[in-house]
């Protein structure tokens, strides 16, 4: 896995940076996409099945609702520092307005992809799958 890690940064070139200079909303913006990738991931490992079925059950996961009560779920193993973190996150006042998603549940939402996007950038994975996990049981 490091060695992974280690060539895509370095293909990339993408350097360290401390993940508490970026605003709340770039790391939800990359945490959305790791839990997309956890979650697809998880889904396609209950077995192969036509793809408008994998996205639906992938889709049940990762609307604001689902995450909003995944967080309720993981909120109590939460570090304090992780915490600190969500709450930039929820707090953080985005342009863009929910369609299908109520405004608490989107911003719990918001606050819990900016936490897997601190840790991601943290390079803190099993960390994630910890809290992706139990919150997803």
């Amino acid at each position: 896995m490091q060695e992974f890690i280690d060539y895509f940064k370095d293909s990339l070139e993408i350097k360290d940076v401390d993940p508490k200079q970026y605003s709340p909303l770039v790391l939800a913006y990359i945490g959305d996409s790791v839990y997309d990738l956890v979650i697809k991931s998880k889904v396609i490992a209950e077995g192969n099945a036509p793809v408008n079925k994998l996205h639906k059950k992938t889709s049940s996961y990762v609307k604001a609702s689902a995450q909003a009560k995944m967080f309720r779920r993981i909120e109590d193993i939460l570090t304090d520092e992780e915490l600190v973190i969500f709450k930039r996150g929820r707090n953080a006042k985005s342009s863009t307005v929910p369609k299908h998603a109520a405004l608490i549940d989107y911003r719990v939402a918001t606050g819990l992809e900016a936490l897997i996007g601190f840790l991601y950038l943290k390079n803190r994975f099993k960390r994630i799958i910890e809290l992706i996990v139990r919150g997803v049981e």
